[in-house]
């Protein structure tokens, strides 16, 4: 698939976002996190910006953004309808515990942040034709990754308002260590996977072999630049350990750092995690959407 830098940049803001916002609204509805008016505004603004910053980036991706707002009814039937109407009722309750602190509203945010993730997770999990996204594997990992980039975030934004600690550094490493696991078990899953789906079965004649002798068009076309992205296997395995090293072995490293820094050092390695983090995830992001294969590209004999 071509990976647009609209689509990659969204997913990795939005996920971190709603990380963010669901991780702040859950500790500041329950009382694990001082009621703190500051605290509350800056860490919704942040949350709320990348939301809104992904979601506006997404439509750079239509081709009449203007008509976006139509995504929006058909909430019955399309994950990404769904995905809008979650996203936009997430943010009242969101908007009113950044104001006002209010503990209900945080938990009813984190609640609609996780819902919203759901729905963005199970846009690519329920596509059929891509059998890299159509597996246990896709809805679970934006799961991991929004609490992950949302932790580091989290415990970045803590420690700048000299209210980190300890248990919020371990959660945070935890949540790396454990995205960096699930990415490499989807790795492996996906370098073994058979494509069940050949010219054969997807014409209904399987009574010998179905091979193309002529190209259907003389150049390329929407299908082949949006369908038929190709990465060569020595840039993927290159950008996959970038991607290692970027958004889970460098965070994990500054944030044990952390741990045996003082304040504001370690609120300095705490921000350095998050950024780097965030970069790598971009790459990660776009290998998603670059090693996926679309079946549409069995017409072109590929």
């Amino acid at each position: 698939m071509h990976p647009a830098f609209s689509v990659v940049f969204f997913t990795t803001a939005t996920g971190a976002g709603y990380g963010l916002l669901a991780l702040l609204g859950l500790l500041g509805g329950l009382g694990f996190i001082p009621a703190d008016f500051r605290l509350g505004l800056v860490g919704m603004a942040l949350a709320l910006g990348l939301i809104v910053a992904g979601l506006l980036s997404s439509t750079g991706h239509l081709g009449r953004p203007r008509r976006a707002w139509r995504a929006f009814s058909q909430w019955r039937s399309s994950w990404l309808s769904r995905e809008g109407v979650a996203s936009v009722a997430t943010f009242i309750p969101a908007v009113l515990f950044g104001i006002g602190w209010v503990a209900a509203a945080g938990l009813l945010a984190a609640a609609g942040a996780v819902v919203t993730v759901c729905t963005t997770g199970m846009i690519y999990a329920s596509l059929k034709p891509v059998a890299q996204w159509h597996s246990r594997y896709t809805l679970p990992a934006y799961l991991i990754f929004a609490a992950m980039t949302g932790s580091v975030l989290a415990n970045a934004l803590l420690q700048g308002f000299e209210l980190g600690s300890a248990e919020m550094l371990a959660w945070a490493l935890l949540a790396t260590l454990a995205g960096w696991v699930w990415k490499l078990a989807t790795w492996r899953y996906n370098d073994r996977l058979e494509i069940p789906t050949n010219a054969n079965t997807a014409t209904g004649l399987a009574g010998g072999t179905v091979r193309s002798i002529e190209w259907p068009h003389t150049e390329e076309n929407y299908l082949l630049k949006e369908m038929g992205f190709r990465i060569a296997r020595k840039h993927s395995a290159k950008l996959r350990r970038i991607t290692q090293t970027l958004a889970f072995i460098a965070p994990a490293v500054l944030l044990v750092i952390a741990f045996a820094l003082p304040w504001p050092f370690a609120a300095i390695a705490s921000v350095l995690a998050a950024v780097c983090q965030l970069a790598g995830m971009l790459v990660e992001r776009w290998l998603f959407f670059a090693e996926a294969k679309h079946t549409v590209t069995l017409y072109y004999g590929r």
